[in-house]
């Protein structure tokens, strides 16, 4: 008899999006693979591709820390050895939501490897628990763009599904992490500020489910986060122009950086090249990825 496995897939995300601070999130059509297999053999962790070099293959594995939570949660006992191999193509900490994929790999392996007791709703709450928001677990684990907040009783997600859009990413050589873009932001702002962003981020959404480039250009803006996040990004302010220069209908950074992002009518390619461009000009290596929204979220089989 052949051991216990399942595969899982995760797509890649994109958060903020502009005014939407911690609230929106976007599923991205590059994804993360994991299969998880029960052994006797103790715990066993390979990686291939993104961050094979530097994710760890121990008991510090993201993966493997919400597998284990997700057996404590259910009253299981630990396997007596686990192995997990990951294809892995979203970088790590790029701001396209590669920790929330690490949770919710092993998060849904374990769901399905011991009878699936927990609901969409009950690991979607276990892995916002984990990741300590739910902007990118949401459309990782349900895909299409999300819209999040919390509240006494958990978090309240709403799931869009949208047109596929054209979506240019570049991500600099720059180390961000998400604890040090956070620091970064004031503990204050003003009512203009807030009111600003209020007042954009449900234009975002209905541009995103409508397909409105033009909207997304105008509504696409911030003054709570990326500011702020920006100075710690050598070349990300030009890149940005070079990218609305290009043809991008609106352009944000993703996540907390430090990738960008920009959405075309159509020259992503030129956009994306533009970005780099911007970027390489000031002696930053940059990377460039040619994307689309997908509304295919999580999958286990």
């Amino acid at each position: 008899m052949s051991d216990p496995c399942v595969q899982v897939r995760v797509p890649a995300t994109s958060a903020n999006l502009g005014p939407g601070f911690d609230s929106l999130g976007l599923a991205l059509d590059l994804w993360n693979t994991a299969e998880f297999t029960l052994t006797g053999e103790g715990l066993n962790i390979t990686i291939q591709g993104e961050g094979a070099a530097r994710l760890p293959t121990g008991g510090a594995n993201h993966a493997y820390s919400a597998f284990r939570r997700l057996l404590s949660n259910i009253g299981q006992p630990e396997p007596a050895g686990l192995r997990i191999h990951f294809q892995n193509a979203i970088p790590a900490g790029s701001g396209l939501g590669s920790s929330a994929t690490a949770y919710l790999m092993g998060l849904l392996a374990a769901n399905a490897l011991h009878g699936s007791p927990l609901s969409k709703d009950q690991l979607l709450e276990l892995s916002a628990e984990m990741e300590g928001h739910a902007d990118n677990v949401a459309p990782a684990l349900l895909g299409g763009l999300c819209a999040v907040s919390h509240d006494d009783d958990g978090w309240i997600v709403r799931r869009y599904a949208i047109p596929t859009l054209q979506a240019a990413l570049v991500l600099p050589e720059v180390n961000l992490p998400t604890h040090t873009a956070r620091k970064a932001l004031p503990p204050h702002y003003t009512r203009e500020d807030a009111v600003f962003n209020l007042s954009r981020t449900a234009l975002v959404v209905d541009a995103l489910r409508t397909g409105d480039l033009a909207l997304l250009g105008r509504a696409m803006q911030d003054r709570l986060h990326q500011p702020y996040r920006l100075k710690l990004i050598p070349g990300a302010e030009a890149a940005m122009q070079a990218a609305r220069q290009a043809g991008a209908a609106a352009v944000a950074l993703s996540g907390a950086g430090p990738s960008l992002i920009a959405f075309c009518e159509s020259g992503a390619e030129a956009c994306a090249e533009a970005m780099h461009a911007a970027f390489t000009d000031r002696h930053i290596p940059a990377r460039r990825f040619l994307l689309q929204t997908t509304n295919q979220g999580a999958s286990v089989s």
